[in-house]
């Protein structure tokens, strides 16, 4: 089952890969199941640590990046962050930041998406792991930021 909504990648149809096409998260049938065990391992309060980890992590990602030349953080709420590069030697900057998403993806430190906020290109990170500290959004912001240069 593929599921498409305009801030999810695309894709093979812009020769982009797309993690959801690669993992069985859609194809299960008791997707509670994960949600219940957490609920039972670490209750309430722990689930509501662990979002607000997640959101605070994805803080420090806006935060990293905002005042990096050439960057601009579009949007930041909750856990999922947008980011939009302007290419500093001139040309498309809609180009310039999927070539961006694609040797952030290449080099391997982490996984954003591209996608499309309010008409234009953007990188999406989304923090979604609990294993997700601040060194692993520091090596990722140094991953970008070398992705933002090569371009």
């Amino acid at each position: 089952m593929r599921v498409r909504a305009s801030y999810l990648p695309a894709g093979d149809e812009e020769g982009l890969r797309n993690p959801m096409d690669f993992n069985p998260e859609f194809s299960r049938r008791a997707r509670a199941v994960p949600v219940w065990a957490a609920l039972r391992e670490l209750g309430v309060d722990g689930v509501a640590k662990l979002v607000d980890r997640c959101c605070r992590m994805a803080e420090k990602y806006a935060e990293s990046l905002r005042d990096q030349v050439g960057v601009q953080v579009m949007h930041q709420d909750l856990n999922q962050v947008v980011v939009r590069f302007t290419c500093l030697a001139g040309g498309d900057d809609d180009d310039h930041t999927r070539r961006v998403v694609e040797n952030t993806q290449r080099e391997g430190t982490c996984y954003p998406s591209a996608t499309v906020w309010h008409g234009h290109g953007a990188m999406r990170i989304s923090v979604c792991s609990w294993r997700t500290d601040e060194d692993d959004v520091e090596m990722s912001v140094r991953a970008i930021l070398a992705a933002h240069r090569e371009c």
